[in-house]
């Protein structure tokens, strides 16, 4: 009999529904919309030192006050734009965190102009392993240290370890996941 990844068995009520909504329909799927990349990598990034909880409650509030995560528009941000968001209570109003998501969208922008997206930068350096992944975020992107690195490729199944094997949503994410058959 299998069950659900042991934190899903865990909550409950409200709870237990906004992680399961995430657990059983983003978490470990593939993304292929660059600006939905992006919106990931963001929202890790604002994770750190919080609970995934905060984020999750307040995503819509961050697709708002981010344009969609649309990377052409926030690579354009200006110093009135990351005044806008730090006075805007229904994201992290930390200003290193703001500078990463401005600096991070630039950045992005420079690798579609060389590799065509992120997806495809990312699927030309896959498989690593953590700490090869690690590195190369650090040199690439702010504000990604190991667990925000870790948590993103997971989300996005880039790294195994998202669900248990016992769990439904496991084998979801495998027949979903072209990656997976080059890492079998």
């Amino acid at each position: 009999m299998s069950s659900y990844c042991h934190y899903i068995d865990t909550l409950k009520g409200e709870q237990k529904a906004l992680h399961q909504a995430y657990h059983d329909h983003q978490y470990g799927f593939p993304i292929h919309d660059d600006n939905e990349l992006f919106g990931r990598l963001l929202l890790e990034i604002n994770q750190a030192g919080l609970s995934w909880e905060t984020i999750l409650k307040k995503e819509n509030r961050f697709r708002r006050a981010y344009d969609e995560f649309s990377i052409e528009k926030i690579a354009a941000y200006t110093e009135a734009d990351r005044e806008r968001l730090m006075n805007d209570a229904g994201v992290i109003r930390n200003r290193l965190k703001i500078n990463a998501a401005i600096e991070n969208a630039r950045t992005i922008r420079r690798l579609q102009e060389e590799q065509g997206s992120f997806e495809k930068w990312l699927e030309m350096h896959h498989p690593k392993s953590r700490e090869e992944w690690v590195k190369l975020f650090k040199k690439t992107f702010r504000f990604t240290g190991g667990e925000i690195v870790q948590s993103f490729l997971m989300s996005i199944g880039y790294l195994p370890g998202a669900h248990a094997e016992t769990c439904p949503i496991y084998q979801q994410t495998l027949r979903n996941n072209p990656l997976w058959a080059r890492q079998q």
